[in-house]
């Protein structure tokens, strides 16, 4: 129930943020153009609100509603989600969206997409610069992949070692659409090392398909990394016994560790007792004695193969943006698979949205998720669907190109067409969350 709570409150808090964000880019530009601005709520209100305030002498009332789908800002004159049809029906006043050259109402409509964008790389570079930019080219991993029967039917072999996919260089970022198996699967051919020899697969053209058909995954890095010293913690027991970085650890009290993971099992046998280690450094067998405690940890990170950029405060914005363009890019080149059969049955909800969040706070992984969904929350906003922004934008674009505006009876009926359309896919999605719940 804690996790759940947890989950929740991210999901809760980073929607939130992000809907703000979203709506204030709205907003901004009505008010840069004088169009007057009757509401501005997060989450919707129909029948009640759970908060709301109009300060003295403002247009516009602000509150918090119940119904936690969204959110939105009420402009005058503007066949929206209010269907606000008395309004309508009266003479065009010049405070009024419909009054504005269609330039102006453009920019209204394309403010929150933009916004998300700007909040996305915003927080990539703040996300950089604290933390830096790590991932594993996976021309590193020597002790190369696991992979599912699957890939093995493509042509896969364990211990293949990943280089390209169409030539270019397969990199981890450990992303949702930039890991390595993003890259993998949308590619026409993959080039492998095995056994010292480059080798190319062809990736079949449905292979995403039956992935998500099989639904055993792609692949998987060995857990059989050495356990080889990089960073030791100040004030550990590994500082006081006198372990530096580059030790190789080979053996808790006689018995062989070749592996990471064989390492910690045997502290785990041993918790709360004295032990012996034996490691080589620069080539010689050395030992060592410690005292391990309950928690059987020695306060030391392994090498592995990730690598980190850092940046100055300056230089992480360049690279933030990069970071944005890539998600994005990452996120349409996916996107298409939303029409396939096996993609239609993995669309989620906000139950699926909320599991990707961690059961442990952290912030790193908040931020991250947060600038992930902005960046979702932009493309599908503008995509030319009636109810969306793209919507509004589409028959703004038709406006400026023919010099015809549509009248507002095909907006209304527009507006009401793509209302249905995405209740009906919010509806399936959360039920495909509740399906999956019950029958997992």
């Amino acid at each position: 129930m804690e996790t759940f709570f947890i989950k929740a409150l991210q999901l809760i808090l980073s929607l939130s943020i992000l809907v703000v964000i979203h709506e204030f880019g709205h907003f901004i530009f009505a008010r840069i153009f004088k169009i007057r601005v009757e509401k501005f709520y997060l989450f919707f209100d129909p029948w009640f609100a759970l908060f709301r305030y109009k300060p003295k002498n403002s247009e516009t009332e602000y509150g918090v509603g119940w119904l936690p789908l969204g959110g939105y800002v009420k402009i005058a004159g503007m066949i929206d989600e209010s269907m606000d049809k008395e309004q309508l029906a009266q003479p065009v006043k010049p405070w009024e969206f419909r009054s504005k050259p269609s330039w102006k109402r453009l920019l209204v409509m394309i403010g929150g997409v933009l916004f998300n964008i700007i909040l996305a790389f915003f927080i990539y570079s703040m996300i950089v610069f604290r933390w830096g930019d790590s991932y594993i080219p996976m021309s590193h991993v020597k002790q190369g992949m696991e992979f599912s029967e699957t890939a093995e039917r493509v042509g896969f072999r364990d211990g293949d070692i990943l280089l390209l996919a169409d030539g270019k260089e397969i990199i981890d970022r450990g992303g949702i659409v930039d890991n390595f198996a993003a890259q993998v699967i949308d590619a026409r051919s993959v080039t492998v090392l095995r056994d010292g020899e480059q080798i190319d697969i062809v990736i079949p053209s449905d292979f995403v398909q039956q992935l998500m058909r099989d639904k055993k995954g792609f692949a998987g890095y060995k857990d059989d990394l050495p356990t080889v010293v990089d960073m030791v913690q100040r004030g550990s027991e590994a500082e006081k016994i006198g372990l530096v970085k580059g030790d190789s650890l080979v053996s808790v009290n006689s018995v062989p560790t070749p592996t990471f993971q064989d390492f910690r099992g045997e502290l785990q046998k041993n918790r709360g007792s004295e032990i012996q280690i034996d490691f080589y450094r620069d080539g010689m067998l050395q030992t060592a004695s410690a005292k391990l405690d309950s928690t059987a940890v020695l306060g030391f990170t392994i090498a592995t193969y990730l690598v980190t950029d850092h940046y100055s405060f300056f230089g992480s914005f360049p690279a933030g943006v990069k970071y944005g363009l890539r998600t994005l890019k990452g996120y349409v080149a996916q996107f298409k698979h939303i029409f396939t059969k096996e993609g239609a049955s993995s669309l989620g909800g906000f139950g699926t949205i909320g599991n990707l969040f961690p059961a442990k706070w952290s912030w790193y992984s908040f931020w991250m998720m947060t600038a992930f969904l902005s960046v979702i929350l932009a493309f599908m906003n503008i995509l030319p669907i009636p109810g969306l922004d793209g919507g509004h934008v589409l028959f703004l674009l038709v406006e400026a190109i023919s010099g015809r505006k549509p009248s507002d009876k095909f907006l209304e009926y527009a507006q009401l067409a793509g209302m249905f359309l995405l209740i009906g896919l919010v509806l399936y999605a959360n039920g495909m969350d509740i399906v999956r719940a019950i029958f997992k």
